[in-house]
């Protein structure tokens, strides 16, 4: 399926940076079409709109930063790291944080029954933290490849996010996966060494990256707080975008 289908195209919408397309619906068809063209949704007030930010803030994930702060943490394993034990709970999560400069989430009940079918699908995951057996932060995104699409996070515990954001690196190092978006800037994920890239250079990695083979859900970490600490810290990963289109 094309994801524009049916859609109304955007030339200008400078009150909604990097806003391309407006209409359509969150059918899983066309969210993943969407996807691995670089196309993500973002719903305001009553409109489905799909962007395509330029810039693109990314990670790379052989190439992140853990903090000095964050390392002391991580070290002491304050929290049960798991994946995709409480995918919903975790969207539900996401959509109830209070964003500045947000009046409303943007998570709407649309979102969540899309994110929710993509997740049975195999190809929404979420990392979850949880603290004496309750769920204190976590994170969701998309798999495609090569790529990890970040959607949200949320924390009601210190760094809960933050631990499952660095896990989720380091596994993505193990696994292969060279890249994760991360869309637009966020104050608590540029702490990992993200990067501005042209619209250009992104959808160049991305054809690169989005048709080689996907791990399907659900997913089981094979690495804990400490590991990922020496994975991230290592930086010995083979892959590389040095090849990237600049």
């Amino acid at each position: 399926m094309d994801w524009t289908t049916g859609l109304t195209q955007l030339s200008d919408c400078s009150d909604l940076q990097g806003a391309i397309a407006l209409g359509g619906d969150l059918s899983p068809q066309r969210v993943l079409s969407a996807y691995r063209c670089g196309v993500f949704p973002w719903p305001h007030d009553s409109y489905l709109l799909w962007f395509s930010p330029d810039p693109r803030v990314v990670l790379i994930p052989c190439q992140a930063y853990v903090g000095r702060s964050l390392r002391k943490v991580m070290a002491k394993s304050p929290y049960d790291i798991t994946a995709d034990q409480c995918f919903e709970q975790v969207v539900q999560s996401c959509a109830r944080c209070e964003r500045k400069d947000q009046k409303s989430t943007w998570i709407n009940n649309d979102m969540i029954a899309s994110m929710t079918t993509l997740h049975r699908m195999g190809y929404a995951h979420s990392i979850e933290a949880h603290c004496d057996g309750q769920l204190v932060g976590g994170l969701y995104g998309l798999c495609l490849g090569g790529v990890f699409f970040g959607e949200s996070m949320f924390y009601t515990a210190p760094n809960a996010s933050k631990i499952c954001l660095a896990i989720l690196l380091a596994q993505c190092i193990v696994w292969g996966i060279q890249l994760m978006d991360c869309q637009m800037h966020t104050p608590h994920v540029c702490r990992f060494g993200t990067q501005n890239w042209t619209r250009c250079r992104f959808e160049s990695a991305l054809r690169q990256r989005v048709d080689l083979s996907t791990r399907m859900g659900p997913w089981d970490l094979e690495v804990d707080a400490v590991q990922a600490l020496r994975i991230l810290q290592k930086k010995d990963s083979p892959f590389s975008l040095s090849q990237d289109t600049r």
